[in-house]
């Protein structure tokens, strides 16, 4: 099933996503996730600035992630770099989100 496009809210990640930019980041992605009904919508969440993740920051994505479950809604990391990639993989991480690469 196909979401109309106004169902998507979107979110720039922070250069370095970890201890000083996870409550922000957090409460920001919530507020978003939550303008949107419930069962619907999609939070892209760019990662294409974004350098540095940390244990913080991948414990921020979870907790993203987990509202949006509640509510079934979709999170997105769109332009993860390959580091970024690889710490998902290896924290077994990916499978909670979908990855996307920049819109063409």
């Amino acid at each position: 099933m196909k979401l109309p496009p106004d169902v998507e809210r979107s979110l720039a990640g922070p250069e370095t996503l970890g201890l000083d930019t996870r409550v922000e980041i957090r409460k920001a992605a919530i507020r978003l996730l939550e303008e949107m009904p419930e069962g619907t919508g999609r939070l892209v969440i760019d990662l294409g600035r974004t350098r540095h993740v940390d244990s913080a920051g991948l414990g921020a994505l979870m907790l993203i992630q987990r509202r949006a479950a509640e509510r079934r809604q979709v999170v997105v990391l769109r332009n993860a770099s390959e580091e970024i990639r690889f710490l998902l993989v290896l924290t077994k991480l990916d499978d909670l989100f979908q990855l996307e690469s920049a819109a063409v």
